[in-house]
C-alpha cells in the first residue's frame, strides 16, 4: 500500500479498521485534491476556478436511508419517533461489507475538526473515494494546523464510498444507499449517494447526540456579530435566509449552518459555508455569488454554459437544490476564530407562504420555545419535487433530521441558555405579505434587512409594540423608514376577513403539529400560541 501525505504515524488507515488499499492520500491540501479531481474526471473547471461536480440521482440528503445503530447505548437516547434503528448485528455486516468493498481502492483521507471550540471539539478523519469529496469536506470541517496532524487520534471515523451499494435483504435497509452510524462505535458508513453534503451532516448529528450530556447546545443556525461584539444567531430551514441574512457585510460572519452554544458563547462547528445556488445573484448577495468565481470553490449539481462555462444559477434542470462549498475565509468579513460572545439576539426565520405572520416579532421566552420546537417554513410548488400549492412545514428545531435526541432537549437547553443569558428573541417573516402565495409578494429583502438592522442595534426596543391579536406576540407599530402597512400583514391584505381566516388556520396548523411536545413543556410554552 503507497501513502502519501502528513498523519499521525501511530493511526494509519489499520487502526481506522482498513487494510488492504491501493494507494491512500492522506490530508492533502486544496491543490493537490483540485488537480486530482480534473485529472480523475470527477469534475470540470467552471469559468472563475471553482470545481464544478454533479452527484448523479442524489441530488440531497437521503433522509429514508438513514439509520442509527440501537444498542444498550442509545435505546433511551435517541428519538425513535424521528430516527430509524438498524440493530448493532446488521451494522457489523455492513461495517466488514464497507472494509472488504475498500480493498486495493485508492482512498482519501483528511483529518479534521468539528468545533472552533478547542475544549468541545471532535476530531473526524474522512475516508472517501472522491478527491472531489475530500476537498469539499476539507473546505467544510476546520483544518488543523499541519503539525497537529502528528498527534491527531480520531474520535469519529467516517468511511465515505459512494460506490458501495447496500443491500436491504442482507442489511436491513430500505434501499442501495445508506447513511448509518454508531454512536457507540464512533463510525459513520456512507453507501451509494456521491452527495457531499451527507458527510458534513453526519458529523452535524454526531455533535448533536454528543454536546447536550455537556449541557452544551448544538444549533442548525448561522451566526454573525457586530462591531460592538454583540453576537447574533439565525435559525431557518431551508430557503429561509439563513445564509443570506447572516452574511451582513456591516457584521462579521461566525458561520452559516451549524453552531454549538457553550459556557464560552457561541462556536462554530465548521470551517466553510455551504450555500445554495439556485437563483444567485451578485446584486442581492455579492459575497456569497463572488466564492462560486473563486478558485478552488466546489459547485455542486449547477449547469454551466457548455462553450463558456459559466454558471447559470436560474437553470434548475439539474436540481432545485444547487450548492457552492467553500472555506469560510472566502467570505470578506469572515470570522478568524469561529467563536463569538454569548448572542444579545436569537432570530427564528422563517417563509410564510400564507402571508400572514408579519415580517418581525418580538417573541417571549416562552414564545421563542413554542416557535423553536415547531420549526414552521411553508413550501410552494415548484420549489421542491412534490410539492404542490402552497404546504406548511414544521422541523422542530430548526433541523429535525439532524436531530438524534428527543425535541425537548434542545428545546429546554435553549430556553434555560436564553434566560440565563437574557438574549432577545425574534420571528422573522421572510415568505410573503399582501396575501399568501400566488397573491401576495415576497417580502422585499430590503425590507428585512432594514428590521433585522434595527433589532441587531437595539433600535427596535424602543419602539412601540402591539400585541398580535393572533398570535399574542409583539409586532413594531412604526419603525424609522418602513411602509408602517407592511408591519402589519392584515392591512396589506385586499381582504381583511381572507386575511382573517387564513391566520385562524395557520394557528391551528400549528396547535395540531405541537400536541406531540405537550407533554414536555410548561404550561406557559402551552399558552403562548393563544390568541389573546
Amino acid at each position: 500500500m503507497e501513502q502519501a501525505g502528513r498523519f499521525n504515524q501511530n493511526y494509519s488507515i489499520e487502526q481506522s479498521g482498513l487494510s488492504g488499499l491501493g494507494k491512500v492520500h492522506y490530508n492533502l491540501g486544496e491543490a493537490q485534491l483540485y488537480q486530482i479531481a480534473i485529472t480523475r474526471g470527477e469534475g470540470q473547471i467552471a469559468a472563475g476556478g471553482a470545481l464544478s461536480v454533479t452527484t448523479g440521482q442524489h441530488t440531497g440528503r437521503s433522509a429514508n436511508d438513514k439509520y442509527y445503530v440501537r444498542d444498550n447505548q442509545t435505546e433511551n437516547e435517541i428519538w425513535w419517533d424521528n430516527n430509524a434503528g438498524l440493530s448493532y448485528d446488521k451494522f457489523a455486516v455492513l461495517r466488514d461489507d464497507f472494509t472488504a468493498h475498500a480493498k486495493g481502492k485508492e482512498l482519501f483521507v483528511q483529518d479534521l475538526y468539528g468545533g472552533a471550540d478547542s475544549e468541545n471539539n471532535i476530531k473526524v478523519r474522512i475516508v472517501t473515494e472522491f478527491a472531489w469529496h475530500a476537498l469539499f469536506i476539507r473546505h467544510l470541517l476546520r483544518r488543523p494546523d499541519r503539525d497537529e496532524l502528528d498527534g491527531f487520534e480520531p474520535q469519529l471515523h467516517i468511511f465515505d464510498f459512494p460506490s458501495f451499494k447496500a443491500s436491504p435483504d442482507r442489511h436491513s435497509t430500505q434501499s442501495e444507499t445508506v447513511i448509518a452510524a454508531s454512536l457507540t462505535d464512533k463510525l459513520v458508513l456512507i453507501g451509494s449517494t456521491q452527495y457531499a453534503g451527507e458527510i458534513k451532516k453526519s458529523v452535524f448529528s454526531t455533535l448533536n447526540y454528543l454536546l447536550p450530556e455537556r449541557g452544551i447546545m448544538p444549533m442548525h443556525c448561522s451566526a454573525n456579530v457586530g462591531d460592538d461584539g454583540s453576537s447574533a444567531l439565525f435559525f431557518g430551514l431551508s430557503g429561509t435566509g439563513k445564509t443570506t441574512l447572516s452574511s451582513d457585510a456591516t457584521r462579521e460572519l461566525v458561520g452559516d449552518d451549524e453552531h454549538g452554544w457553550s459556557p464560552n458563547g457561541i462556536f462554530n462547528f465548521e470551517g466553510g459555508c455551504y450555500a445554495k445556488t439556485i437563483n444567485l445573484s451578485q446584486q442581492a448577495e455579492p459575497d456569497i455569488y463572488a466564492t462560486t468565481q473563486r478558485w478552488g470553490s466546489v459547485l455542486e449539481n449547477v449547469v454551466l454554459d457548455s462553450e463558456t462555462r459559466v454558471p447559470d444559477f436560474d437553470d434548475a434542470s439539474l436540481t432545485q437544490n444547487g450548492r457552492v462549498a467553500y472555506p469560510i475565509h472566502y467570505i470578506p468579513n469572515a470570522s478568524a476564530t469561529g467563536t463569538a460572545p454569548h448572542p444579545t439576539n436569537v432570530i427564528m426565520l422563517t417563509a410564510d407562504a400564507f402571508g400572514v405572520l408579519p415580517p418581525i416579532s418580538r417573541l417571549t421566552p416562552a414564545q421563542a420555545m413554542y416557535h423553536f420546537l415547531s420549526g414552521y417554513t411553508a413550501k410552494v410548488a415548484g420549489t421542491e419535487k412534490g410539492v404542490a400549492g402552497t404546504q406548511a412545514t414544521f422541523s422542530t428545531c430548526f433541523g429535525a433530521p439532524f436531530m438524534p435526541r428527543h425535541p425537548s432537549v434542545y428545546g429546554n437547553l435553549l430556553k434555560s441558555l436564553i434566560a440565563e443569558h437574557e438574549s432577545t428573541c425574534w420571528l422573522v417573516n421572510t415568505g410573503w405579505t399582501g396575501g399568501a402565495y400566488g397573491t401576495g409578494h415576497r417580502m422585499p429583502i430590503k425590507v428585512t434587512r432594514g428590521l433585522l438592522s434595527a433589532a441587531l442595534d437595539g433600535s427596535l426596543n424602543d419602539v412601540e409594540m402591539r400585541i398580535d391579536p393572533f398570535f399574542g406576540f409583539e409586532v413594531p407599530v412604526a419603525v424609522e423608514g418602513m411602509d408602517d402597512k407592511i408591519l402589519d400583514p392584515r392591512s396589506t391584505w385586499d381582504d381583511p376577513q381572507s386575511y382573517d381566516v387564513q391566520a385562524q388556520k395557520l394557528i391551528e396548523m400549528f396547535r395540531a403539529n405541537f400536541v406531540k411536545f405537550e407533554e414536555y413543556v410548561d404550561t406557559d410554552v402551552l399558552k403562548s400560541m393563544k390568541p389573546v
